[in-house]
């Protein structure tokens, strides 16, 4: 590792001294987006099977009431295990933003979901600790999604490639980072704090397709949370866990670039340039673009599902090999197989959570249709590089027919083509239909549309209260 660049010392100077003024307009105004986005997450994550049993297991486990376990009312729970619960939540649809790379070693899109594990701390360690105003909140917020995001620029693409899941591992560091801004860690102990998360990190791509998957970045802000607590009582790690032949980079990534070491933490803000998409559907970043195209095709031809005879779906390795159901078979599968995302589109005409249900993934005309559809390797497009996501849809009709739409490069909610405030607002009112009303919705976005002006950032907590355990 390099010795003019010492990344964790970096990290720990950008810590301890960003503050709130150093926020460009820019940046906070993003900021407020992904808060929106991401607290629409929690909302529905907190319908999802899997995450009411996390919330049981938290409620039966018990401990200091430190703070709202997502789903289970009043009911409150440490703030660890609260973040556990919370973050699974956020990532439960696989619906959170994601981060943006323009550099072409790296599989676009496979970087971090960088808001959830950040967001989830300052949410549970505000409740905790009771005096977090929204400046506060915001800053600390901001510092875990910077620190979350340049160290997942900077690691080697064969971290993700290799079968480590980058929200699990990364996103561990932005929990830490911001639980260690709000409790004030400087110094040693904030070092050690970030050699404890460095330990923590974890999650591999095996269990993608599962409930488990979620569970990675419930665990990276759990994690994160506990780190920072640890240290704060004077429990010791590595103070320069990111760096040297046993640190971070190395043993999980084979290394850094270190040619973007100079970048550093906070001169370019990374919720700024490359920027974060927001998501249009609750699937993998990479089936979006193509999801789009079929959008697109069946609308233009008027298509119906009983006029199709085959879809015929031409892609490089970035899509192929992560999206790797050739049949779902419910909706966890489903939001990494194409063919059911293709079909999912072609019957239904959109693909929301409310989609994404077992009954309907594996219902007759599902399956039957899934079965009619075939992913092919595309050796040209996969010669045209990973820097954009690339692909092609081929669809024949009973009638003869042979319909074919290419993606569109430029992804829908990515910094070169966002979604709108409007369409951010309607997809977070979408998420948070069914647990809690349209007047604690608007509560809500008002609270994050405000929060300069927060006094006290639990607020945003209570406006979340629900029960569906």
């Amino acid at each position: 590792m390099s010795t003019k660049h010492q990344v964790t010392a970096e990290a720990i100077s950008f810590i301890e001294n960003v503050t709130y003024t150093d926020l460009p307009a820019e940046a906070l105004r993003v900021g407020k987006r992904c808060m929106i986005d991401t607290l629409g997450l929690y909302l529905a994550g907190g319908l999802e099977h899997s995450v009411q049993m996390l919330a049981r297991d938290a409620v039966e486990t018990g401990g200091r009431e430190d703070a709202f376990v997502i789903a289970a009312g009043r009911k409150k729970a440490p703030a660890a295990l609260a973040a556990r619960v919370l973050a699974t939540a956020g990532h439960a649809h696989d619906w959170d933003d994601t981060q943006v790379s323009h550099d072409p070693a790296h599989v676009y899109g496979l970087l971090t979901h960088p808001s959830c594990p950040p967001l989830t701390a300052a949410l549970v360690m505000s409740q905790k600790l009771g005096n977090v105003d929204g400046k506060q909140f915001m800053t600390a917020f901001q510092t875990g999604f910077e620190v979350e995001c340049k160290i997942s620029e900077w690691m080697k693409p064969v971290h993700y490639r290799r079968g480590h899941h980058t929200s699990g591992t990364v996103g561990t560091f932005g929990a830490a980072a911001t639980a260690a801004k709000l409790l004030g860690l400087k110094g040693e102990t904030l070092a050690h704090a970030l050699g404890i998360a460095a330990s923590f990190a974890a999650g591999i791509r095996c269990n993608f397709g599962t409930m488990t998957k979620p569970l990675h970045v419930g665990r990276a802000a759990e994690n994160g949370v506990t780190a920072a607590l640890l240290a704060a009582k004077g429990f010791t790690a590595d103070p320069a866990a990111l760096d040297g032949p046993w640190g971070f980079f190395a043993v999980m990534g084979e290394g850094a670039t270190e040619s973007k070491f100079a970048q550093g933490f906070g001169k370019q803000l990374t919720i700024i340039e490359p920027g974060v998409s927001i998501k249009p559907y609750p699937s993998g970043i990479l089936t979006h673009q193509s999801m789009d195209a079929m959008m697109a095709l069946v609308t233009k031809h008027d298509l119906k599902p009983e006029e199709i005879v085959e879809i015929r779906f031409y892609a490089g390795k970035n899509i192929i090999e992560p999206i790797r159901y050739p049949v779902a078979v419910n909706h966890l599968q489903a939001k990494f197989s194409m063919p059911a995302l293709l079909c999912m589109i072609a019957i239904k005409r959109r693909a929301s959570h409310h989609e994404f249900m077992d009954a309907f993934v594996a219902g007759e005309q599902m399956q039957d249709l899934q079965r009619r559809t075939s992913v092919h390797l595309d050796a040209e497009i996969d010669a045209k590089g990973y820097d954009l996501i690339r692909s092609r849809i081929e669809v024949t009709t009973k009638d003869g027919r042979t319909l074919v739409e290419w993606a569109d490069e430029r992804y829908r909610g990515g910094p070169l083509n966002p979604i709108s405030d409007a369409d951010l607002e309607g997809k977070f009112r979408m998420c948070a239909e069914g647990a809690i009303d349209d007047a604690a919705q608007a509560r809500l976005l008002d609270m994050v549309r405000t929060l300069e002006t927060m006094s006290n950032a639990t607020a945003l907590s209570d406006a979340m209260v629900y029960d569906s355990i």
